[in-house]
């Protein structure tokens, strides 16, 4: 690997930076200063060091997140804050949300660098169940609440949209409060669900992505790393 190529991956430095940092005698190979950045270096072998600071390459990152509101889950900034602003490690930029929530949804998002096992879950082929609960604007008991249920179960159909969803797990929790699992990623398609069921969301949480289930240690802005055994579910 090229010298600047690895001060890229392991320092904030820019690509300009890294060249003033070498040109300065900021950065040691093996203890010695130098300052040709296309030197290849082998990661595994040699010891790189900016400001006295040893550096290694990042491994590959899996954060689980409690959301709150307001926070958005893009990587540009907009009006409100990044979920990745909330991740304290280095270059956080580059963790990519599996699966989206809206600004306004709260619960459990993860954020990984490792494409692979992003796919593995958002793939519509594997049709990895999430797991809502959503606050309702309307009771919906009895004969409407069973209606609902087998409404969900067979797919409903959604403004604008010429198909019907896959088939959705949908159970009360109580007569305004209820729990759906659904294995597509349409846009709001929880809400748009409940109203094509003649409901409105009032507030929506996600409580899980397939096995992997929020922290209920986590409150709402804290984030841990999964552990093994978390990661190899997928």
């Amino acid at each position: 690997m090229r010298l600047d190529r690895f001060l890229g991956e392991t320092t904030p430095l820019t690509r300009s930076l890294a060249k003033r940092a070498l040109k300065n005698g900021e950065v040691t190979l093996n203890g010695e200063p130098v300052k040709q950045g296309a030197l290849q270096i082998d990661p595994d072998q040699d010891r790189v060091s900016w400001q006295g600071e040893t550096l290694a390459l990042i491994g590959l990152r899996y954060v689980m997140l409690h959301k709150p509101v307001d926070i958005e889950c893009t990587a540009r900034r907009g009006l409100y804050p990044r979920a990745i602003d909330l991740v304290e490690l280095p270059k956080a930029e580059r963790l990519q949300p599996v699966g989206r929530l809206d600004v306004d949804t709260t619960g459990l998002l993860l954020l990984t660098d490792d494409g692979q096992w992003l796919h593995r879950i958002t793939s519509p082929k594997h049709r990895c169940a999430k797991v809502y609960v959503a606050e309702l604007a309307e009771a919906m008991e009895g004969e409407r609440a069973q209606r609902a249920i087998e409404q969900m179960r067979e797919g409903v159909l959604l403004d604008g949209e010429e198909t019907p969803t896959q088939p959705a797990e949908l159970r009360f929790l109580s007569p305004q409060r209820a729990e759906l699992s659904i294995t597509e990623g349409r846009y709001h398609q929880v809400k748009r669900m409940f109203a094509a069921v003649g409901n409105h969301v009032e507030q929506l949480h996600r409580r899980a992505i397939g096995p992997i289930e929020l922290d209920s240690q986590l409150a709402p802005g804290e984030w841990r790393e999964l552990t093994p055994d978390e990661i190899a579910l997928f």
